[in-house]
């Protein structure tokens, strides 16, 4: 699977459980931390980690290894690192207040399709 059909199947998963205002970011003129940012963010905490569950399950069944999950417990930012791509699945009031999207404004956004055009 290519990087870019897996960012789109990141941003599936968290659409799958209602993640909201659902980002991709081409980081890769920008970062060495990652070629692309996918960011989403959910209304609680049981929210935030089923999507950061649902995009750990998607990548297992694509053999897709996850090389770092950070914050899972508190549920406030959670990362989930691919090593090329990462998820950060924030609560909403954290992302608010970090605005990643505003913080790396330089970067191109990547088109995903039809997220949340489901069922």
């Amino acid at each position: 699977m290519d990087i870019k059909n897996t960012v789109q199947l990141i941003a599936e998963a968290s659409d799958d459980r209602k993640a909201e205002n659902i980002v991709a970011l081409d980081m890769r003129e920008l970062s060495s931390v990652a070629d692309y940012f996918v960011i989403c963010h959910g209304n609680n905490e049981r929210q935030v980690q089923a999507i950061a569950r649902s995009v750990q399950d998607a990548l297992a069944e694509k053999d897709i290894h996850v090389s770092r999950l950070e914050g899972f417990e508190q549920a406030r930012w959670i990362l989930v690192d691919t090593g090329d791509i990462v998820c950060h699945v924030f609560h909403k009031e954290e992302r608010l207040y970090y605005n990643l999207e505003r913080l790396w404004g330089d970067a191109a956004r990547v088109e995903l399709h039809s997220i949340g055009e489901q069922g």
